[in-house]
């Protein structure tokens, strides 16, 4: 009876997993025709749904399994369950996700807890990765050489990527395409005939762009490139730019930035393609760029884990500011850091637990403009006690009482969420006055007011802007990372502090006038650089408009009218000339 009742948990797993699968190709497959269509609320709403779909599958799936199996909770059952379901899933393109959506099953119906790879799949029992990628590589890409010239592969390239809506002007593209490549590469690699270029057969769409995807081979190294396309909105599109620089790949794949929609048959040879241009990213972060964020979560813990078996450094409270709704700890050498909420907030904070959880799945399915890191929530991770330092230890206890179980060799915490570790920007401030840098510091506000405006064009008012509440990427761009204040920007009601009557009500602790909890007073705003006479000049200078209510109130109208601001994963600077005549 075991071994029927453990078949049968596996066949429902199974058949949840391949709807998912099966319902989530149909919703990445609608962003071309959106894209085409140049409906770009559309585009976002399949992002949010695609979002959903996962945990919807997931709940539906247990709650078949609840109403077959009268004994879930037998371990030994779940012990034959994982051995069915290997035989189930093992020849599989898609067997990495096929096990990680069992382990959601198991941890729903276990609540995180009795977590052995006994019964759950903490190694992973799918093929390698690189004998997946030789077996699939021609599923993957297309390949092209230069035996005919550097025009001909052009033509060929805009050719076969031929959307349902013409090229704008296809000439001119072609051409813009030449100039950067004579540009950037040298004359020997453009007329090479054993140069290969590789280019993924899918498209990625996000937001209001599409982008082809390829390398270049050539001399035993490889150069990545992107070619953002675009919709004039009047029926053509056109070729933006070309990014062949490694940074700005990766800017693109950015882990502040919303999952692509990309149609995808054998995931793990499609993400070794993709570490393949941009080894900087690890499996997780390309993982979740592509919107598989479950798996983006089991390879972020399996990295993780063996990066705790290979090294010895303990855990430490963050630097920067404590935050009085989060405490904040890290590894130091791991970019990343741990963030619970505290068992009580500061009177200020008008919030709760579950108001905070609400505000990260928002960012989670919102999207993020390049602007907010994106986060993995986990519930009950086991760390081990050694990495702990007395200090630490106390601090958690001490304002996280709740969220934290100290045993004799793990600490678990029960609820958190992992964010890639950032330079706090009232730090990295501090520093560079220190250092009387003032190039540094004028980049820095000029992002953060840049991050301001583009998070408020995607419908987001950051709430608290103290810059403790930012960060400084590697690529120095700044972004929002507290998210307890966020609201909708058109949930926000923009004035302007009302003239005083009388000299004392000016004095007075308390504003003269009411406040509603919805409103925002940006001039207020002024506040931020009051650190700092030189902060406050390149502010003034370049983003003063922030201090004005007029600013906010039109920012607000065009996102009421359904406007979507373009915010592209590269400077203006880098696009093509479209207006040179022939």
């Amino acid at each position: 009876m075991k071994q029927c009742d453990a078949e049968l948990i596996a066949l429902l797993i199974l058949g949840g997993f391949t709807d998912y699968r099966k319902q989530f190709k149909a919703i990445t497959r609608q962003a071309r025709s959106c894209f085409e269509a140049a409906d770009w609320q559309a585009i976002q709403r399949l992002s949010a749904e695609r979002i959903d779909l996962y945990e919807l599958i997931v709940e539906q799936v247990g709650r078949q399994i609840s109403a077959a199996i009268s004994d879930i909770s037998d371990h030994a059952l779940w012990v034959s369950v994982k051995v069915s379901y290997i035989k189930l899933v093992v020849t599989r393109d898609d067997a990495e996700l096929s096990e990680t959506f069992y382990n959601s099953i198991y941890c729903t119906i276990f609540g995180h807890l009795q977590i052995t790879d006994q019964m759950m799949f903490i190694h992973s029992g799918a093929g390698t990765l690189s004998q997946l990628n030789a077996l699939n590589a021609g599923q993957i890409s297309r390949r092209y050489r230069l035996k005919d010239g550097l025009a001909v592969f052009l033509n060929q390239l805009l050719d076969d990527y031929q959307f349902s809506i013409p090229w704008e002007n296809k000439r001119r593209d072609i051409r813009n395409l030449l100039r950067y490549i004579r540009g950037n590469f040298a004359a020997d690699v453009v007329a090479d005939d054993k140069t290969v270029i590789e280019v993924i057969n899918s498209v990625f769409y996000r937001n209001k762009g599409a982008y082809i995807v390829g390398r270049v081979d050539f001399n035993h190294r490889a150069v990545p490139f992107i070619l953002p396309v675009l919709n004039n909105e009047r029926g053509g599109v056109y070729i933006d730019t070309a990014l062949t620089d490694e940074n700005d790949v990766s800017v693109v794949f950015s882990f502040t930035r919303a999952y692509f929609l990309v149609d995808v048959d054998i995931p793990a040879a499609f993400i070794r393609f993709l570490h393949s241009l941009i080894p900087m990213k690890s499996m997780a972060e390309l993982y979740n760029s592509i919107g598989f964020y479950k798996q983006g979560k089991a390879e972020f813990y399996r990295g993780f884990m063996a990066h705790l078996e290979q090294t010895s450094d303990p855990f430490e409270i963050a630097p920067g500011t404590r935050g009085m709704v989060m405490t904040v700890f890290t590894l130091p050498s791991y970019p990343v850091v741990f963030k619970i909420i505290k068992d009580r907030f500061a009177s200020t904070k008008q919030i709760t637990r579950e108001g905070v959880k609400a505000k990260y799945q928002l960012v989670k399915k919102h999207d993020r403009a390049g602007r907010m890191a994106d986060t993995q929530e986990f519930v009950n991770l086991a760390l081990p006690k050694s990495r702990f330092s007395d200090t630490l230890l106390n601090e958690l206890m001490q304002v996280a009482a709740s969220s934290v179980d100290i045993g004799v060799n793990e600490v678990v915490i029960k609820h958190l969420w992992t964010e890639r570790r950032m330079i706090p920007l009232n730090i990295y401030l501090d520093e560079m006055l220190h250092q009387d840098n003032e190039q540094a510091v004028f980049l820095a506000i000029n992002e953060f007011g840049k991050c301001v405006k583009e998070l408020a064009a995607a419908n987001i008012f950051a709430g608290d802007m103290l810059f403790k509440n930012f960060g400084v990427t590697r690529h120095g761009r700044v972004v929002f990372y507290d998210y307890d204040e966020i609201s909708y920007l058109t949930e926000c009601n923009f004035r302007s502090i009302p003239e005083p009557l009388y000299p004392e009500q000016e004095l007075a602790a308390e504003p003269w006038y009411s406040v509603s909890s919805n409103d925002v007073f940006p001039e207020e705003f002024s506040l931020l650089t009051a650190c700092d006479r030189r902060v406050r000049k390149v502010f003034n200078q370049l983003h003063s408009d922030l201090l004005d209510p007029e600013w906010w109130v039109n920012m607000q109208t065009q996102v009421s009218q359904g406007a979507i601001i373009d915010l592209f994963p590269y400077r203006k600077l880098r696009r093509f000339d479209r207006e040179t005549p022939e």
